[in-house]
């Protein structure tokens, strides 16, 4: 007992040594404590009073500012109503000044009027005699002149002088008896039929011309576009060729097209003796004989090979004039004003108010007058057809009476012809033969051009002449057979000689006096009043153009005094923010990032679920509900013409607006680049750059188009589909939606794959549509996809339009949005040739848009370009000149997307197309060239398969490509400078041999068919959504260059790591010695600084001095912040740790003080029951009993239990730390519906190995092998079975000793521990 007792003495001396130990600390803490709260007690009342004093004063402020604001406004007030009264007393004395100044103005303009009225009559009645004596002697000297002509006649010819003069005056007398009656006609404008010989040479040209059977059944723009022989494009060897040459030529925007002939050698019977062709009858004669839609496109293609169009067409057998107004719907000139501001005017030419200048001849001349306008117009061009072209003849049938019209369009330059556009019109054939055209143009005309052989002798149109003289209209009377100088008679009317006259010089002095003229001259022509003529048939009035053009005006109302800017919101509700913002939260869902991912996807998918809602919420406007309903109502034809009516009318409707916004945003860039040279003015600069970009928005939203009706249909379809709820009231089953698109896509309509504005595919509509496809069409039917890839503004869809002769969008910028597909019918007889019924050409936007800018827009490029070009069998890669850099690197991701996507099974290939490479030699001289791109791209292949662990050493190995046959090279588009410059025919022929090319490689292909196209795209889009990283970069080089970067990285993040686990077991062992007793972040920070400035300068020499230096310093800035969070995250880590040691060591302090009381209580307590049964010592149950109550109570106040650990995940603990450790991998799959797997006990692993895809020779077997083991469930052999189910038992073996070498009764639960079992 006594050593016992010593012991227990000792123990409590030192716990008294210990608690005034503590209590000295604790006084020391108070202390501090008190002297902290002092400060912190005078530091607020500092801030107290700096804050009470800032408040006063911003009250001071804003008394005396609406103290100032007050009187600034009664000043205002006051200044205002002065104003007011000033301006009504000036207004009254104005208007009465106004007054008295109109009643004068009246009586003094009564006088003069009176006196002009007077001195008009002395002038009339004096001009009048000098023009009786002027008429007077112009008759003696046509007397005198004839009397020397009839004389020498009698000298030559003195036996048939006699005979000869009778039959000039006959001739002379039946002129003027015909013209008499022709004025006293009727305005029917109908001349006489044709006589049987011309009828029989009508027929015999359509038959020779194989066009007998067209002339009742039109031929239809399906049937020229069908992909037919690439021999079709060669000189025809037979007439029966000569039409689908040339429309096949026309087309192709190849100008060559209008000379179009076959040479015939001479029969020896006259009578079965067949002229040669004439060019223009080929092209009359397939006008005649094409129905509308046809008469369109070749019209609009005529205009862009700079060719006059018809104006006014006789029906070769009826002689009814007749106005083609349709096919001029399509057609747009744009031109520069030479002003002062440069203005550029871009307006469809039936709107166009300009000038024009009718030419025509009366009788036979003996120049011709087509190829002095070509001279006018574009001296090195034809845009008329002339005598002196290749193939003309004098054969000609049906040109006779057709009066064709060109317009001029300046660019701006000092060298332009005119200042302004202007239209030219030739009448062909005899004016005077031509009644009801010449009086047409005459009417209309700014300047008439005659040419006349002659005055006098044998003029049988006098009295059209004189007529022309004395009309207000100017007059330039060009004689064919005078060689006098240039005359003017007064009154606008002018004389020109062409006789023996230089034809350069001629024509500078008509397009001068042209010109002069014009400028004095306001009277203006406009395609549409040509209509109001009576007399003449206009192709409009045909009944099913006219319902079709009824119901777009009917719809096109619902518009009227709308701005076109907003309409879209209110009629197109279902598409802009809500379809927007659904696909956002798309993308967003396939990249779930966070520690809770199913409950974000469970949200992203109810919120997306809300939008489709409010979308299907919408309803329909009126205005959908009526295009709906017009489109299920109409028929065929009637519905194309409403639906190109449509696209007219919306087009009219927003060209205003647009133009308006053009030039606002052409003059608010200007002074943007004006303040940015003044770098003073950074707050205005910042001001109107953010009103550039609201113009710029504006203009987005104020384009208004059948696309984006189309878009609507596609985001009624999806909402309606995906809350599949049918509305009360709704008057259409939606479902027919994706039929009403499926028939506009055969009718030859393009339709929106991708929208450009979301960048969306709406997958949900493509493939409805594609279902009504595979309806409409058969499921056997087979397609060959086209797509086409490039640049914007390199030409993609002019290259495309040329080569089917399709109509895709073409203008400067921006022109196509998203992507557009087509299908072309594959003729009947090419079906041998290839295996495919349907080409489905699909058109892009252009990539490295600068409207779109960033890192985004790379995103949004290379997702693009991956997508367009995993879609297509063959895709084109447009490039504008000889460098491929920028389409090389698109490539690059492309290819590397397509390693990381090998779920798909995609087999694209591609070809290189340069444009406006003018060198012949090009091919031969970039043989190099073509060499080096080749290497660069295999070497960036090799590089992307090692980064993705795939199987490729050529880029031919992903994507198709044969450098020698698949680099085409492309002369430039124009010959010579728009707006007049024709296509280049060697342009052209570059087309025709691209297009043998690609038929020559789809004959290869077996396409693919439109269900398994369905899928394709579903699949490709599907893997692009789930496809992030490689996207954000340019190209393969840049993703190597950042993989290495984050390699330096881990290594620099390891050197702080370790130096801070140094410092953290340094302060570990001082804590651990009662050395010291409180961590704070600045001495850690301090320890850290030395290995941290390391870090940094090691970091600053990687990223200046490595070979990739340019490639990484766009994320030098990124990698910096990113460094320092992780000193700043290194140093909270250890300071929590060392802190949690630090409370460790207090609560051991704590829990060894509670254990000595606990004894020494329980000590005494027990002396207390032993004296207080002393006298009960024998009686043992009694003392057990007491002492088990005893025990049981002392244990109750002693033991407390232990609070329980609420809200410990380890799951979401676990997957939180492999966020960190490995942010791309997709932690969605690790609680897949709630359900685990125990991988020990599982059968086979095939279906969790992913097997190296194959390329090469061995693919097809590999393939074939691997698929058939798969088959039977057996994709692995057994010894890799067996080593993939060892290593997954090493694994969970290792990890039980890992938890079990964890005290976790002793530490508690923490997530340190999770992480390194993780790692």
């Amino acid at each position: 007992m006594e050593k016992e007792q010593k012991m227990w003495d000792e123990y409590y001396q030192n716990l008294k040594k210990e608690r005034d130990e503590f209590k000295k600390q604790t006084e020391i803490l108070e202390r501090e404590k008190g002297c902290l709260q002092v400060k912190h007690e005078s530091e607020m009342e500092k801030m107290r009073m700096m804050m009470e004093e800032e408040r006063q004063n911003h009250n001071t402020e804003r008394k005396r500012r609406e103290k100032a604001f007050t009187e600034n406004e009664k000043q205002y007030r006051n200044k205002i109503k002065e104003k007011e009264e000033q301006i009504q007393k000036r207004h009254e004395e104005m208007l009465k000044q106004m007054q008295d100044n109109e009643r004068r103005k009246r009586e003094k303009e009564k006088q003069d009027w009176i006196k002009q009225h007077e001195k008009l009559t002395q002038e009339i009645q004096h001009e009048k005699s000098l023009k009786e004596q002027q008429c007077k002697t112009y008759e003696d000297k046509i007397k005198l002149i004839e009397q020397q002509k009839q004389d020498e006649l009698m000298r030559l010819q003195p036996v048939d002088c006699e005979e000869e003069r009778q039959k000039d005056w006959e001739s002379i007398k039946m002129c003027c008896s015909q013209t008499i009656y022709s004025l006293k006609r009727d305005e029917t404008g109908q001349n006489q039929k044709l006589g049987p010989k011309n009828n029989e040479q009508l027929n015999k040209l359509y038959h020779r011309l194989d066009l007998t059977k067209r002339h009742q059944n039109k031929m239809r723009t399906e049937d020229i576009l069908e992909i037919k022989s690439t021999l079709q494009s060669q000189e025809p060897q037979q007439e029966t060729e000569l039409v689908n040459s040339f429309l096949q030529k026309l087309m192709n925007m190849n100008y060559s097209a209008r000379y179009t002939v076959i040479k015939h050698r001479k029969k020896d019977s006259k009578e079965d003796y067949n002229h040669d062709i004439h060019p223009m009858d080929v092209q009359m004669a397939a006008l005649h004989c094409a129905d509308g839609f046809l008469k369109q496109l070749m019209v609009t293609k005529l205009s862009q090979c700079q060719y006059a169009l018809p104006l006014l067409v006789p029906n070769p057998f009826t002689q009814r004039i007749e106005f083609p107004l349709w096919t001029f719907r399509q057609i747009n000139k744009s031109w520069k004003m030479k002003n002062s501001n440069n203005e550029i005017i871009s307006q469809s030419v039936y709107k166009a108010e300009t000038p024009m200048v009718s030419f025509f001849r009366f009788g036979s001349v003996s120049s011709s007058k087509s190829q002095l306008m070509n001279s006018l117009i574009n001296e090195k061009h034809n845009t008329f057809f002339h005598r002196n072209c290749s193939g003309s003849s004098r054969t000609r049938l049906l040109m006779d009476g057709v009066v064709e019209i060109a317009w001029y369009c300046p660019s701006g330059k000092q060298t332009d012809a005119f200042d302004d556009c202007v239209a030219f019109c030739n009448l062909h054939g005899d004016a005077g033969a031509n009644e009801k055209q010449y009086e047409i143009l005459t009417s209309m005309a700014s300047v008439n051009v005659l040419f006349l052989p002659d005055f006098g002798q044998k003029n049988q149109y006098k009295g059209l002449v004189r007529s022309l003289f004395r009309s207000p209209q100017p007059l330039i009377c060009l004689l064919t057979d005078n060689n006098c100088d240039k005359t003017e008679l007064g009154n606008e009317k002018f004389i020109f000689g062409l006789l023996n006259k230089n034809q350069s010089d001629v024509s500078e002095q008509i397009r001068e006096t042209i010109r002069r003229t014009l400028t004095e001259q306001k009277k203006t022509f406009k395609l549409e009043d040509v209509a109001k003529h009576r007399g003449i048939r206009v192709d409009e009035d045909d009944p099913e153009c006219q319902r079709g053009k009824q119901a777009a005006v009917q719809i096109m109302s619902l518009l009227r005094g709308k701005d076109p800017s907003t309409v879209k919101e209110t009629i197109l509700p279902c598409q802009g923010k809500l379809w927007h913002d659904w696909c956002e939260m798309n993308k967003k869902l396939h990249h779930l990032q966070g520690e809770n991912l199913e409950e974000d996807k469970s949200t992203k998918q109810k919120n997306m679920r809300e939008v489709r809602e409010k979308q299907m919420n919408q309803g329909l406007s009126e205005f959908m509900r009526k295009f709906i309903e017009t489109m299920k109502s109409q028929k065929d034809d009637e519905k194309k013409y409403f639906l190109r009516w449509m696209m007219n009318l919306l087009n009219d409707f927003t060209s205003e607006n647009l133009c308006g916004l053009h030039k606002v945003y052409s003059v608010k860039w200007h002074e943007v680049s004006a303040l940015k040279k003044m770098p003073d003015n950074l707050d205005q600069l910042q001001t109107e750059q953010t009103n550039l970009e609201n113009i710029s928005e504006q203009m987005n939203r104020a384009s208004f188009g059948l696309e984006h009706i189309l878009r609507e249909f596609g985001q009624i379809y999806e909402s309606w589909s995906s809350v599949k709820k049918i509305k009360e009231g709704l008057q259409f089953d939606f479902c027919s939606l994706p039929s009403l698109a499926a028939e506009m896509m055969i009718s030859g309509f393009p339709m929106e794959l991708m929208d450009g504005d979301a960048a969306h595919v709406p997958l949900s509509w493509v493939t409805a549509v594609l279902d009504q496809l595979v309806k409409k069409l058969g499921e056997q039917t087979r397609i060959f996809v086209l797509s086409i890839l490039g640049i914007q503004s390199s030409g993609k869809s002019t290259m495309l339009n040329a080569m089917f002769g399709v109509q895709f969008a073409v203008s400067a910028g921006r022109c196509t949005r998203g992507a557009f597909m087509q299908l072309l019918k594959v003729s009947e007889e090419m079906k041998t040739e290839l295996k495919f019924d349907y080409i489905l050409v699909v058109d892009t936007e252009g990539l490295r848009a600068p409207e779109l800018s960033g890192r985004s827009t790379t995103h949004r490029d290379n997702e693009m370009a991956t997508f367009v070009v995993g879609l297509g069998n063959m895709t084109l890669i447009n490039i504008f000149g000889e460098n491929p850099s920028e389409m090389q690197d698109i490539l690059q991701i492309v290819v590397q997307a397509f390693m990381r996507m090998n779920k798909i099974r995609l087999n694209p290939s591609c070809m290189f197309v340069h444009q406006n490479v003018s060198d012949i030699a090009a091919g031969e001289k970039n043989m190099e060239g073509r060499r080096r791109l080749l290497e660069k791209l295999d070497d960036m292949t090799k590089l992307a398969a090692r980064e993705e662990d795939f199987d490729a050493e050529r880029f031919s190995d992903v994507i198709a490509f044969d450098v020698e046959k698949d680099v085409k090279y492309f002369a430039q588009l124009w010959e010579g400078s728009p707006p007049m410059a024709p296509t280049n025919p060697n342009y052209c022929e570059n087309i025709l041999e691209l297009k043998q090319t690609i038929i020559t490689h789809a004959s290869k292909s077996d396409g693919v068919m439109l269900t398994h196209l369905r899928d394709r795209i579903q699949d490709l889009w599907e893997a692009l959504l789930n496809e992030q990283f490689v996207f954000s970069f340019k190209n393969s080089l840049e993703i190597a260059t950042y993989k290495k970067l984050e390699t330096e990285y881990s290594k620099w993040a390891w050197s702080l790591r370790s130096a801070m686990l140094e410092i953290e077991n340094k302060l570990h062992n001082k804590i651990e010695n009662k050395v010291i007793h409180d961590i704070e972040e600045t001495d850690l920070q301090t320890e850290l600084n030395a290995k941290s400035e390391e870090v940094e300068k090691t970091m600053s020499e990687f990223l200046e001095k490595d070979r990739d230096a340019g490639i990484l310093k766009q994320w030098k800035a990124s990698f910096e912040i990113k460094i320092i969070e992780l000193q700043e995250n290194i140093v909270r880590e250890t300071k929590r740790k060392l802190n949690v040691v630090l409370k460790q060591r207090e609560l051991k302090k704590t829990m060894d003080t509670k254990k000595t009381h606990h004894e020494n209580t329980l000590l005494e307590n027990s002396k207390k029951l032993a004296l207080k049964f002393k006298n009960q010592a024998t009686e043992e149950n009694i003392m057990k009993q007491e002492f088990d109550s005893f025990w049981k109570k002392q244990m109750k106040e002693i033991i407390r239990e232990p609070s329980s650990l609420k809200n410990i995940d380890i799951f979401v603990d676990a997957k939180k730390h492999l966020s960190k450790i490995y942010p791309s991998l997709l932690l969605d799959s690790l609680k897949e519906n709630s359900k685990q797997v125990d991988m020990i006990h599982l059968p086979s692993y095939s279906e969790y190995v992913k097997l190296k895809k194959f390329t090469g020779h061995t693919a097809i077997l590999q393939y074939t092998y691997n698929k058939a083991k798969e088959k039977f469930g057996h994709a692995l052999s057994k010894e890799d079975e067996v080593q993939i189910r060892s290593l997954i038992t090493e694994i969970t073996e290792h990890t039980d000793k890992m938890i079990q070498s964890y005290n976790l009764a002793k530490m508690g639960y923490n997530i340190i521990h999770k992480g390194k079992i993780n790692k």
